[in-house]
This record gives C-alpha cells, sequence and structure tokens, in this order.
C-alpha cells in the first residue's frame, strides 16, 4: 500500500479534482451536513481557493485514490503577535479509515504551520464527533481557554447568507 500525504497544487487538474471529490465527500457524511456541495462551491471553489494564498490543501492519497483532507486557513494571534493555522474541513474517506492517514496529515500541517512561523493549530470539531475528538486529543489538542476559571472557549457563528 502506497501513502501519499502532500500539499495539494489546485493548478494540477488531478489534484483539483481529488479536492473536490473529498470535500463532497465530506459534505455528504453526516459530520459533513450530509448534503452535496453546490453546484457553485463545485463550480468555483478551486478558483475561489487559488485567489486566496493563505488557503492550503494538505491531500492524502492511498495507490492513487484520494483518500483524506484537509484544507488550512492561516490566522493570526493578536495574543501571541504571531500566525496561526486553522484546521478546516478535517476528512478522511470512509474506505480509508483506520490507516493512521489522519495522524498523518495533521503531522504534515503542523510542519506547514512550523514553516509559516505559526504559534499555533486550531480546529472546531462537533461535540458529538468521539472519534475525531479522540485523535486530536492523542495529537495533543486541547479544549481553548486562557484562565482556566473562566471556562472553555465556545465556537459560533452568524450565518451571513
Amino acid at each position: 500500500m502506497n501513502i501519499d500525504i502532500f500539499e495539494a497544487d489546485l493548478n494540477d487538474p488531478k489534484q483539483a479534482d481529488a479536492f473536490l471529490f473529498l470535500l463532497n465527500r465530506y459534505a455528504l457524511d453526516p459530520m459533513g451536513g450530509a448534503q452535496p456541495l453546490s453546484a457553485c462551491a463545485l463550480n468555483n471553489l478551486i478558483s475561489a481557493v487559488q485567489q486566496r494564498p493563505t488557503i492550503r490543501v494538505i491531500l492524502a492519497v492511498v495507490d492513487d485514490v484520494p483518500a483524506g483532507l484537509i484544507n488550512t486557513m492561516e490566522g493570526f494571534s493578536t495574543f501571541a503577535c504571531q500566525p496561526l493555522l486553522n484546521l478546516h474541513d478535517v476528512m478522511v474517506d470512509k474506505p480509508f479509515r483506520g490507516l493512521g492517514l489522519a495522524r498523518k496529515m495533521l503531522t504534515k500541517a503542523e510542519a506547514l504551520a512550523h514553516s509559516l512561523g505559526c504559534c499555533k493549530l486550531t480546529l472546531e470539531v462537533l461535540d458529538n464527533n468521539q472519534i475525531a475528538k479522540t485523535a486530536y486529543t492523542k495529537f495533543g489538542f486541547e479544549n481553548y481557554q486562557l484562565v482556566p476559571e473562566k471556562g472553555h472557549a465556545i465556537y459560533l457563528e452568524k450565518k451571513l447568507l
């Protein structure tokens, strides 16, 4: 079995197709919302991501088959005065689960963060996604808190569209 973990080049049609395929598979999964990507996303996502140089895509490919993905987005920690790397859309396609791909992709993301001078990695996870939470905890992620007695941070959103 040949496993490749690498930063995708979305100018490469094969890698761009793998990105869209995997992201759509994630969107179809209950943990991704159980809805396919919209036609708008499928038709425009590659060019939209290419216009944002702080977004990078990590792909896992097993025997030339797209198997996993992490989209990363650089942010900035004002308290640390350093960049941070948010891991977004972390997924391993069902046929490839149990091969250690998540850990391998997280390791690649951490190396990317170090190369960018980031102070930390961040991510969001659904509170009932125990498998993902266990994987993240084993990798060293913790609940975010500034002062323990003030509690943990929570993730909120306000949809605009």
